[in-house]
């Protein structure tokens, strides 16, 4: 991949990024932390969702079918990190909130994560920083935007 232009190092940076940040390299940074797991992503998106949610509101966050949130949910239900509600609007159905290991899971996860990002901008200078991160949490909802 060429970086001649703006655009094509962006899109070379982004290609090693989820490279880094896929499950395997993950979790040989974390020692297998739950950080990198599916299951830590699955803790993830509750805890953004601020409230409980749905297996079908898992299943679209995570872009996996129904049947994979499900089994999924069903693994953290079991390992003690998520709980089911009854959904006072509809009896039929159950939410999925964080238990209060879950929440220290994703306390865990949101720390180590903090811990890599800075030691990945260790040197720079806190203007570096604050740009830095205003630039690319523009540019992250601008991809939002643009997804499908």
């Amino acid at each position: 991949m060429t970086r001649d232009t703006p655009a094509e190092a962006v899109a070379y940076a982004l290609v090693l990024i989820r490279r880094r940040q896929s499950r395997r390299a993950l979790a040989k940074a974390a020692g297998s932390s739950k950080a990198a797991t599916a299951t830590g992503m699955l803790l993830d998106v509750i805890d953004a969702e601020a409230g409980p949610c749905s297996v079908s509101t898992i299943a679209e966050r995570l872009a996996v079918d129904q049947p994979r949130a499900s089994r999924l949910v069903a693994g953290a239900v079991a390992d003690g990190l998520v709980r089911r509600e009854s959904d006072q609007r509809d009896g039929r159905r159950s939410l999925l909130a964080l238990t209060t290991e879950g929440t220290a899971a994703v306390e865990a996860m949101h720390a180590f994560r903090v811990a890599m990002s800075d030691r990945a901008m260790a040197g720079w200078t806190d203007r570096e920083r604050t740009e830095f991160a205003r630039l690319l949490s523009d540019f992250v909802a601008r991809m939002e935007e643009l997804s499908p």
